[in-house]
């Protein structure tokens, strides 16, 4: 037959294994829950739509001179 002590020894041992997988399980769970997350919004559809090909920016008119603002062209626009 077990020793009391034994026995208790060995109930320990169990119970800590126990709760070792069960944090194990929920730190994944958890992990896996976050991954998820994170490659929805990374791979989200509907930030690159294909019919939004508006430009961002207005082109730029080729009227204006280089130069400054009174009209003075700078010498290294002359050259």
């Amino acid at each position: 037959m077990m020793k009391k002590s034994t026995f208790g020894i060995a109930l320990a041992f169990i119970a800590a294994a126990a709760g070792v997988l069960t944090a194990v399980a929920l730190y994944l769970r958890r992990r896996e829950k976050e991954l998820d997350e994170y490659e929805s919004l990374l791979y989200a559809d509907s930030d690159f739509d294909e019919d939004d090909d508006e430009t961002a920016y207005a082109p730029i008119s080729p009227e204006a001179p280089a130069g400054d603002a009174d009209g003075v062209q700078d010498d290294a626009a002359q050259s």
